[in-house]
């Protein structure tokens, strides 16, 4: 009968969706953002980028009245970068490291798509700190094959959007700090050892 089938086919399913569930996980990033390898310039774009965040979170200007250092931070939750490019997961050989580091690349490109937007779309930051977006867009243009996101400009002279704008400065930061390893990591080979 079909229930004494489905008893008997059952733990072979599960089992088979089980060792198909990692495979099905990393087969789910997007296409190829770039065929050219990291190089030594995009560690360069990833480290100015850093230092470019780091000034204008220093802006007393931009944040009259908020000390950004005593707010949380605000990251983009719709990726996976810290998980995919850890060096732990990305040690492998053969289609699998390429589907790896495809999805590294995937998840990077898309939380840089997404701080691009919203940053793009702050006026005050980029009077305070004009190469800020130039540094993000040097990244994305020299490291990347993918076209720039657009914007739509927003007035963010309200106190509160001053505060959402210094909680995705400090959370664009720590990204940017594991986007900048995963791709020195890319850039130095060891993830094909």
């Amino acid at each position: 009968t079909h229930l004494e089938m489905f008893q008997y086919s059952a733990p072979a399913l599960l089992l088979l969706m089980m060792l198909s569930l990692p495979m099905w996980q990393i087969s789910e990033s997007l296409p190829v953002m770039s065929t050219t390898p990291m190089t030594d310039s995009c560690v360069n774009y990833t480290r100015m980028l850093l230092e470019k965040i780091t000034q204008a979170l220093n802006q007393t200007e931009l944040f009259t009245g908020i000390n950004c250092t005593e707010q949380n931070m605000e990251l983009n939750t719709n990726t996976n970068t810290p998980f995919v490019c850890a060096p732990k997961f990305c040690r492998c050989s053969g289609f699998y490291c390429l589907s790896i580091k495809e999805s590294c690349l995937s998840n990077i490109w898309r939380d840089l798509s997404h701080y691009y937007k919203f940053f793009t779309a702050q006026p005050d930051l980029l009077q305070h700190v004009p190469t800020f977006n130039h540094s993000l867009r040097e990244l994305m243009e020299n490291c990347f094959e993918e076209s720039l996101p657009t914007n739509e400009v927003r007035d963010f002279s309200h106190w509160d959007e001053r505060l959402n704008l210094c909680k995705t400065l400090r959370g664009f930061q720590v990204r940017t700090i594991t986007v900048s390893r995963a791709i020195s990591y890319m850039s130095s080979g060891e993830h094909t050892k």
